[in-house]
């Protein structure tokens, strides 16, 4: 580890006063499909050690499906829907009571949040979510987080615990997210090949990261490396950063709170960014596009302005008023930025390319001069300005 690398990983720690740690399927599993104990013990006691310092966490843990099968006797991963509920809602109880029997030693009881998409869509919701987080905090109790999997459907499914961690890391303004899965972090290549090497400091996160990886998923849970990176993407956007790091070393998190050179460090790139664009940017997927040329690109992107419609090529998707749509470049296709549409989709097809007097020919009264507010509008993009 390059003595920058080492400096920027105390300093990371020492920074971090809010952390989320995620917990893999694989982590917590044995080779035969039941909960490892031993490993749960031992994480309640460097939680606890966490805890100790000051700080206020959090912890998002995959399991119940996982636990579910071996319970319930099933030799693979259920494929279809209602034996997937039913593995996790079997499995949950049992992941929160050996949780629970592991942190009272110290001083501690299992909390837990079960939560699915809408609970992040709707304002009020996550609202809720944030405000029942923070007064956990009060008391001595992990809040343990994971996906309401006996009632998801593909249209209030998050994905994956890697997605729901960092949505959780940006809910709360952590400082530090740590992702532990059974991989030693970022690595130059395949991992079966012995020429990869790990990569211990991410300080700008870019596309090319995409492409060490593949879309291969573990064995047990539902995500994979890609999809560890893309949640490194949402919460390194809004300032937080993240370590990813093999959950099978004994003492990887106290070993993280050391500052030891494990896994890869990814820095924040976001600071100052408003929980309210949080929550727009980087909380819910778009519910369709609007299609830009250069200069709403460059507008927006570049110079901070409101989305007026005249820069509108294309409007993609259906969509009501106040739904957060993708903003798009007209060449490439890739999104750039996100916004709150002051008008719905019908209202958008008719006004696009227009000025504001045209408009008004158009249809009468102007209710909004933009489309997107300023107020409204998070560039995403890894190339923003």
């Amino acid at each position: 580890m390059t003595e920058n690398s080492s400096q920027l990983r105390h300093e990371t720690v020492n920074r971090t006063k809010t952390i989320v740690v995620k917990v893999g399927t694989n982590v917590l599993s044995t080779d035969d499909d039941q909960l490892d104990s031993v490993r749960i013990a031992s994480l309640a006691g460097q939680l606890h050690g966490i805890c100790a310092t000051g700080r206020k966490l959090v912890l998002v843990s995959s399991g119940a499906i996982g636990a579910g099968m071996g319970l319930l006797g099933l030799k693979q991963r259920p494929k279809d829907l209602p034996h997937l509920q039913a593995a996790a809602a079997t499995g949950q109880a049992h992941l929160i009571h050996i949780y629970d029997k592991a942190l009272q030693p110290h001083g501690y009881h299992a909390s837990q949040i079960l939560l699915t998409a809408n609970d992040f869509k709707q304002r009020s919701r996550y609202l809720n979510v944030r405000n029942t987080l923070r007064t956990l905090a009060e008391f001595p109790v992990i809040p343990i987080v994971n996906e309401n999997d006996t009632v998801s459907t593909e249209e209030i499914k998050l994905g994956d615990n890697d997605r729901l961690a960092a949505m959780v890391a940006g809910l709360i303004q952590a400082d530090l997210l740590v992702i532990l899965s059974v991989v030693d972090g970022l690595l130059t290549g395949d991992p079966t090949d012995p020429n990869s090497r790990r990569l211990p400091l991410v300080e700008k996160f870019d596309d090319e990261l995409l492409n060490l990886v593949g879309a291969s998923k573990s064995s047990r849970g539902t995500g994979g490396m890609k999809t560890k990176l893309e949640a490194v993407h949402t919460a390194t956007a809004v300032g937080v950063n993240v370590i990813i790091a093999n959950g099978k070393r004994p003492d990887v998190l106290n070993e993280i709170m050391r500052g030891d050179d494990i896994g890869t460090l990814f820095l924040g790139e976001g600071d100052g960014v408003s929980a309210w664009k949080r929550w727009i940017g980087y909380t819910m997927p778009p519910k369709g596009r609007f299609v830009l040329d250069h200069g709403a690109r460059r507008a927006v992107e570049q110079q901070g302005k409101s989305l007026l419609a005249a820069g509108i090529v294309r409007v993609e998707g259906e969509f009501p008023k106040g739904e957060v749509v993708s903003l798009v470049d007209m060449e490439t296709g890739e999104e750039f930025a996100r916004g709150l549409s002051n008008y719905d989709s019908v209202a958008v097809r008719t006004i696009a390319g227009q000025r504001k007097d045209e408009i008004t020919r158009t249809i009468g009264t102007v209710p909004y001069d933009e489309v997107i507010h300023r107020d409204n509008l998070v560039v995403t993009s890894l190339t923003k300005s």
